[in-house]
């Protein structure tokens, strides 16, 4: 007969928290600046020149993806004057279903990037692991077409890392913390271009 163990954890609550957290400063510390500042200057290329910022991603990241959307289209715009083109791809739940039904899971960004997209514009996409079908098929025909392209993955890169015209790869594969550096580095930019004109 099999004898279940059935020792509790002896960390607290506040211990997991604080051991989190340590973990969250040691990533922040470790951000890939150089690569955000590129994608920041990849932004400002797209607003001078007039081209359009696609964002999307799945589960969490497809919420990054419209709150990087709300914040550039909005206060972004508002502080530059010059309005961005942005959309997230994630945010039409019709148009979602209706691919996915008809067609396939993986066609719901592709399918919408081409209707909209040209060469030129830029694709964003969020993933932890790099390799979600429906994000590495628009990469995929995103580079075909000629796109910009930015991904944010963890460590694990993934497809998305290859086939990216930037990627940024934050070092760890903690879905809590990588998501909460993207979400972070999706502020950085739109806060960039809110704060930089009141300085």
């Amino acid at each position: 007969m099999k004898i279940l163990n059935l020792k509790k954890s002896t960390m607290t609550s506040e211990d997991w928290i604080n051991n989190y957290i340590d973990a969250e400063v040691r990533l922040i510390r470790s951000l890939p600046i150089k690569d955000i500042e590129a994608f920041i200057g990849i932004v400002e290329e797209a607003h001078s020149s007039d081209k359009q910022l696609f964002l999307c991603g799945n589960g969490g990241n497809a919420a990054s993806a419209s709150h990087l959307a709300c914040d550039m289209g909005k206060g972004s715009s508002d502080a530059l004057g010059k309005r961005f083109r942005v959309s997230a791809l994630n945010d039409n739940a019709a148009w979602l279903t209706a691919i996915g039904n008809d067609y396939a899971y993986e066609d719901i960004f592709v399918r919408q990037l081409e209707n909209f997209a040209r060469p030129g514009d830029v694709l964003i996409s969020g993933s932890v692991s790099g390799n979600s079908p429906n994000l590495v098929k628009a990469f995929e025909w995103a580079k075909e077409q000629g796109l910009t392209t930015v991904s944010i993955t963890s460590s694990k890169r993934g497809r998305m890392s290859d086939l990216a015209t930037l990627p940024i790869v934050l070092p760890d594969e903690h879905y809590g913390r990588v998501e909460d550096m993207q979400m972070m580095i999706y502020h950085l930019i739109a806060f960039w271009f809110i704060e930089k004109e009141s300085k």
